[in-house]
């Protein structure tokens, strides 16, 4: 009596086929046109935010520290899948050897990751100059912020290398269509022949710690800040407070929503394009628009962008 899995193609697949977007060759030139430009947006808004806070010394503070990390990350984030899908529409080639799309895995999620934490990181930075502000220099200090950035990066890491690691052990019948313009960890798990019981299992526990704690922990930080701004008695100093919180939370609540839309279609019975679609919000849509949430609420950032 054979098993089932003595008919997979046990070496392996040698590659994938990347089935983008959407399939109408007719809105091919439009995807490649729509996502080529905000790639590029992407890209010079968020080097513009690091140029900006590196040569004003006015800037060099935690909170432009962390943004600093923060669109360094997003460039880094959108630069692991939309060059490769330009690249596919163009040659109009759908393929992406096994070996890149483990390493464009590895990538997304390790990217993904720290854009997450960054974000409750800065939270935290709200939180103590909100809530502490007479402390704030003593906890907020340059090695504090490092090693906040530090610890982020390390645990995105071994994320990352867990799940992929994983993810090599599935083993792939021959032709993998992923309707999807990236390697995405999900589709692989499920298009995967041989028993993905562990994948699923590390995967939804992992998206409820990396996912959840943040978030929770964002929560948190943010019911003290609304409850210290509160017992502001004046009105300026009330406005002045949420303004300097108002960018954070709007980029928060973008990434978040982003996230969750992207989780529920994949849930639901659907045209497996939508999964691809909801994507973009985050993988692209989020890191474009951070430049311009933080630039155009930020008076500090607008100077050092003028001078």
């Amino acid at each position: 009596h054979m098993s089932n899995d003595a008919f997979v193609n046990l070496t392996g697949v040698s590659q994938f086929l990347l089935l983008g977007v959407s399939e109408e060759l007719k809105l091919q030139h439009f995807i490649f046109g729509l996502f080529l430009s905000m790639y590029l947006i992407t890209v010079f808004g968020n080097l513009l935010i690091i140029l900006a806070v590196s040569s004003d010394s006015h800037l060099h503070t935690p909170m432009y520290f962390f943004l600093s990390n923060l669109s360094f990350v997003d460039i880094c984030f959108t630069s692991t899948t939309i060059p490769k899908m330009l690249w596919n529409i163009q040659t109009q080639r759908k393929v992406i050897t096994y070996e890149g799309c483990m390493i464009q895995m590895y990538f997304f999620m390790l990217f993904a990751g720290l854009d997450d934490f960054l974000l409750t990181v800065m939270a935290y930075d709200r939180f103590v100059a909100i809530c502490h502000p007479l402390h704030y220099t003593v906890i907020m200090n340059p090695q504090h912020c490092g090693i906040l950035v530090l610890v982020s990066c390390i645990i995105s890491v071994l994320h990352s290398l867990l799940e992929t690691l994983m993810v090599l052990t599935l083993s792939f019948c021959r032709e993998v269509e992923i309707p999807h313009y990236f390697c995405e960890l999900k589709q692989l798990i499920q298009l995967a022949c041989s028993n993905n019981f562990l994948n699923e299992l590390v995967m939804n526990c992992a998206a409820g710690l990396l996912g959840g704690v943040p978030l929770a922990a964002i929560l948190y930080t943010y019911c003290k800040i609304a409850s210290s701004i509160c017992r502001i008695s004046s009105a300026q100093g009330k406005y002045k407070a949420f303004s300097t919180c108002a960018s954070h939370l709007s980029v928060v609540f973008l990434f978040y929503c982003t996230c969750l839309g992207v989780y529920l279609s994949s849930a639901a019975p659907h045209n497996p394009h939508s999964s691809a679609t909801a994507s973009v919000m985050y993988t692209m849509v989020t890191p474009m628009l951070n430049p311009f949430i933080y630039s155009l609420r930020n008076r500090d950032i607008k100077r050092a962008l003028r001078a």
